[in-house]
Parts: C-alpha cells; structure tokens; sequence
C-alpha cells in the first residue's frame, strides 16, 4: 500500500470550524480501514467515491492541539501508519485584515514582471516548456524573487497591495508556441510553480511585503483547473467536472466491489463548452440549456470545469483558501471567472472564509458592463433573492466608460465623460461602492493607451480612479506608459516589464531608463498615490458629482471639512470653470492647493482649463461640509 498525496499537507490548530477534510490518494487506498489515534481528535466520517485511489477522511478537531496525528491505513496485511502535522496558527483570524478603499492594488503577471537569479535548466518534473521572450505567449522567465526583488519599487510609486496573477502549479506541456504562463490552468492545489519559486518562496515575498508595507492577494480559480490536472487522470468520481460525455465503468466480477472510474476523457470532442454569456445567471427569463451552457460549460477545452455542487470537492477548495491565508499569510484572494461556478456553493465558501476571517477581503471577477449586474454580485445585494457573501466586485461597468470616453469629446449629453457620471449614478444599486474594485485595464484587455502613448487622457482616467469612491487597481506597466492592444494577442497587452530581465537594454524601474515622457507621468501618478495614502477624505468622505456642463465635469469629495475637487475638461478646446456653480461645495473658500503643484488656485474668481486638463485641488473648510453620505 503507497500513499502518494495528502492534502491539504498540514492543517491548524483552533480553528472556529473544527471539521478537517482530507484528501488521501494512493494506489487501491479507497478500500483501507483508517484508525486515529490522538487526544483531541476523532474521525467522524470515511468517504469513498467512484475511484478506487481515493479516500475522504473527516476529522474533528475541536480539542485538537497542535502535533502530529497518526493516520493508520490497514489494506489486507499491509498496515501503514502516516504522521499528519497539525500547526499553531500564528494569528488569531480576526487579526488577518484584507485590502480596503485604501489600498491601491498593482496587477501583474509574475512570467513578465521580473527574473531574479539564473535562468537554469529547465526544471525536472515538469513538462516540456520553452523560456523565449521573443515569442509573446510562451514563457518568459519572470518569478517571485524578481518581484521581491523589486518591493522598493512599488513602495516608491506609492501603490499599497499587489496582485498577482495565479502562482499555483500549471505543469501542461507548451503546444504550437502557446503555454500557461498566465497562471489560470492549475494542476497543483498546493504548491507554488515551480518556474516561479517555491512555497517557501512565495511566503518569503509575503513576509517580505509586509515588512514594506505591501498587501499580498492571490488570485485562485475554482471554475475549473488544467486538463493536466491528476484528477483528469484519475476522476475522483463521476461527477466531479461538469460538462462530460457519460463516463464509462468497469465493474469487479465480485458484486461486493464498487466501480471505479477507468476513463481519462481521451478526446474533448464531446464536452459541453460555456457560451460565455454570464447574464444568464441573473436572468428571469433564462432557459435551462442557455444556464447550463454558462455554469457548467468548459471556459476552454484545456480547462475543464469543476463541479462545486459536489459536497468533497467544495470542502476541498474551501481548506485550500484556508490553508493558503494561513499558510502564507496572504491579505486578500481574487476569484478568477466567479459567476461561471456554482452561485450556491460560491456563496456557501465566502461564508466559510468570513467565518473565520471576518475583516478578510474576497473580489470576484464579475465580467458584465452593467451596473446592476455588478451589485447583484455583492454582500447583502437587495437586487437578488440569494445573497452571495461576496465582500468586493469588480468594476467593468467603469472599466468599459473610460474606455469609451477617451476616445470622444464630453458633450452635453451622454458622450465623453458623461458616460463615467452615468456610471456613478447607479452607485445607489451597490451595498457598498467603495468595496467596488475600478480599473482602467488588465491582463484580459486592451491598454488603456491601445497602441499610443499620449498621456493625456490617461491622466484624467487616473485622476478619476484614484478619487472617486472605490477601490482602484492599477495594470503593471501603466505608470510608464506600457501600452498595447488584444488585437495583436494577448502577449501585447503583457509585454515584460523593461529592465526587469537579464539583457534588458534600459532599465524602467529607475528614472535613468526611462523616457522623458514615462518619467513625467511616472512623477505625475507618484506624486498622486502618496497623496492618497492614508487620506481620510478619499477613504471615507461622501461624494458629489456634477454633470458635465460645457465639456467641464466635477467630482467632489468631503469628510470632516476637508474637501477635494477632481476637475476634468473633457474637450479638446479651453474650457471655463465657473466658481459659482460649484458654490455648494466651495462656499466661502477662496484658495485650494494643486495636489501636483503646490500652487494655489483662486476660488473667487472663473478660470481657464486648457484642453483635456486636469486638476485635483484640495482645501479645508469646515463649514460646509455638507455633502449627502
């Protein structure tokens, strides 16, 4: 008898939900008797599926103290005995605090961030790769000791969380110079790729950001895993993907013996594929096969989608963001394709999570352009009979705005920046807009600069992004003005960060390698997060927003007497600001400061704008502060 895995690989100690599932795999395991012997400890439950390498134990440790557990496996005349580590937590869960309004979180792919070390042989284990960064979708070497490496960076641009693209393993085989550098093809729960670092890597850069003051959020996928993943191989039970042609078996001529599943799925010709139409699992009016085509769907057919309706597997993927906020001490998760998987069980493991974090933070991906779909995704949504427990969304309605409004001239009426004062007036629809995650761009879409790299427009996004009340995300790359467009592939839009690689020929992280331009606008934005640390009326004052009046739009934001005014002229042209019709929030004020300047700006009298500018000012005036929550 061999057991080749357990997981999760350890487990701790006083946690709020006693209960410890583990997976145990090995050669014929499903039939083993299994005896525990430790004070503390009883197993209450003994599962087994349709394969005959599986084995489900659930243990409670209520009294449990932190040691080693012996788990004695008894198969005919074989007995062996595994020594299972039970740890001290090193906090206690309410002391885990997740990113908030405050942060400013920094997306990056860790492939095409930074290499720190040799590039090295290629890695024993894995399967055949290819590290060439001339061709934009195999690897590229990045890691997280090139990331580590580059802490002081991200503390001197003034950005507070980093999110990084999935970490986990994805050993599938590169195909026609294409591979999963992105990280969204897991064939590894539990452990860090091994082209990145380590686990030990990986909580070091943790420990290590905290130091600086940097948040860590991992970014996990429970809609589905890699092809490659072991359970392809070996289906713990018929029902654990979605999606599958009817699963053949093989049944012992002994009637007493289950079946077990023998089918790898040796072709995916049959699989039923997502129509990526994710409106679907609002819809009233949603017929069954367009719902089961969304939920249950493949996202491709190397990723095979994962049923979260079976009770192990949830259990399973529940300890797994358990073990990794534990383990590595991580600040927040961002959930991959979140209404792809099943709401019910989605909810049922954001439950579990703030069980025993309560101040732990969760964004899920919620990729519709709609307002009101957006809130319907978050904690204590009125808008839906069944509340998802999902402290934080993401903002594509904003996403998709901006994007629009940088191309346009801001009319009277609805083109330009009115679409982003559109946006904001169904803020009345969110539980909580400033759990609302805004960005300008990302891994999955264009630059926001497309193939230019005229900053203009891009300031006034930023300016907006960074004031309004929400919580912004910033694309790796944006602060020097990295651009590129979907249209040429995905490698476009995820170029290598310049001088992050051996052989670079400038280095963008210092202000010698990088243009005039990138330099100007990297200050610009620096000087712009700095201010926004820590600052109360940005984290917690209420918020104006005055429509757009000849090309001129105004957001205003108060707390406590201090207020801040984001001034956009959306035009191509001069624009005029008239004091008095933003007397409501100006009142008797006569100067502000220019966050960026230092200058101060008269408020007694009209002034200019010059074409596509932008001003945040900032003053104090404790008499009116008057604006509505």
């Amino acid at each position: 008898m061999c057991i080749d895995r357990i997981e999760p690989t350890h487990w701790f100690a006083g946690m709020k939900d006693s209960c410890l599932q583990l997976m145990v795999y090995g050669k014929g395991i499903r039939q083993a008797k299994v005896s525990v012997d430790y004070p503390g400890v009883r197993l209450t439950r003994v599962v087994r599926l349709d394969s005959q390498n599986y084995l489900w134990l659930y243990l409670d440790l209520a009294t449990a103290q932190p040691g080693r557990i012996p788990l004695t496996f008894t198969l005919g005349k074989h007995r062996h005995t595994h020594l299972y580590t039970l740890r001290e937590r090193e906090k206690a869960g309410e002391e885990r605090k997740g990113f908030t309004n405050a942060d400013v979180l920094y997306m990056l792919l860790p492939d095409r961030f930074a290499h720190g070390g040799d590039v090295g042989a290629p890695i024993a284990g894995m399967r055949p790769y290819q590290i060439d960064r001339q061709q934009p979708n195999l690897r590229h070497g990045g890691n997280l000791e090139g990331i580590r490496q580059h802490l002081d960076y991200f503390r001197e641009l003034g950005v507070t969380a980093l999110w990084l693209t999935p970490v986990l393993e994805n050993n599938s085989a590169d195909s026609k110079g294409y591979s999963t550098y992105h990280g969204y093809a897991t064939t590894d729960y539990y452990k860090v790729d091994a082209r990145l670092g380590t686990n030990d890597s990986y909580r070091l850069l943790c420990d290590e950001a905290h130091s600086k003051g940097l948040k860590i959020v991992m970014d996990m996928i429970f809609n589905h895993c890699s092809f490659d993943h072991p359970w392809l191989r070996d289906m713990p039970s018929q029902d654990w993907f979605n999606g599958l042609p009817p699963t053949p078996t093989v049944t012992s001529a002994h009637k007493s013996a289950p079946s077990h599943v023998v089918s790898p799925l040796k072709n995916r010709d049959n699989i039923l594929l997502t129509n990526y139409k994710l409106t679907t699992v609002v819809d009233p009016y949603a017929s069954d096969i367009d719902f089961k085509e969304t939920v249950e769907g493949w996202f491709v057919p190397s990723m095979p989608d994962l049923n979260q309706r079976n009770p192990h597997l949830l259990r399973y993927l529940i300890q797994n963001s358990i073990w990794w906020i534990e383990t590595m001490g991580i600040d927040g998760i961002r959930m991959d394709t979140y209404p792809y998987a099943d709401a019910h069980a989605m909810a049922t493991w954001m439950k579990a999570i703030q069980r025993e974090y309560p101040f732990f933070t969760t964004v899920g991906e919620t990729w519709v352009t709609e307002p009101a779909y957006t809130a319907a995704w978050q904690r204590d949504s009125r808008l839906v009979q069944h509340n998802s427990y999902l402290p934080a969304v993401m903002d594509f309605a904003f996403f998709d705005r901006i994007n629009h409004a940088k191309h346009e001239e801001t009319d009277d009426w609805w083109k330009g920046l009115n679409r982003v004062y559109h946006t904001l007036v169904y803020d009345y629809l969110y539980p909580n807009p400033a759990l609302v995650m805004a960005f300008l761009d990302n891994h999955d879409t264009d630059r926001f600069l497309g193939k230019g790299k005229d900053s203009t427009a891009l300031r006034q996004a930023l300016a907006i992004l960074l004031t309004i009340k929400r919580t912004p995300q910033l694309y790796y790359g944006t602060e020097i003005l990295m651009n590129g467009t979907k249209q040429m592939g995905d490698g476009d839009v995820r170029k290598d960060f310049p001088g992050g690689f051996p052989g670079d020929k400038r280095n963008a992280f210092t202000p010698e390698g990088r243009t005039a331009a990138e330099q100007a606008l990297f200050e610009w934005l620096r000087t712009l997060l700095h201010w926004r640390q820590g600052n109360a009326v940005i984290i917690h004052g209420s918020q104006k927003q005055f429509i757009p009046q000849n090309g001129v739009y105004v957001i205003a934001r108060q707390y406590e007497g201090n207020t801040v005014l984001t001034i956009l002229n959306g035009k191509r042209k001069p624009a005029t600001f008239h004091v008095a019709r933003y007397a409501e929030v100006i009142g008797q004020q006569e100067v502000a400061t220019d966050i960026h300047t230092g200058a101060q700006v008269d408020l007694t009298h009209d002034w200019m704008l010059q074409p596509r500018e932008t001003r945040i000012l900032s003053y104090s005036s404790p008499i009116f502060n008057t604006l509505s929550q």
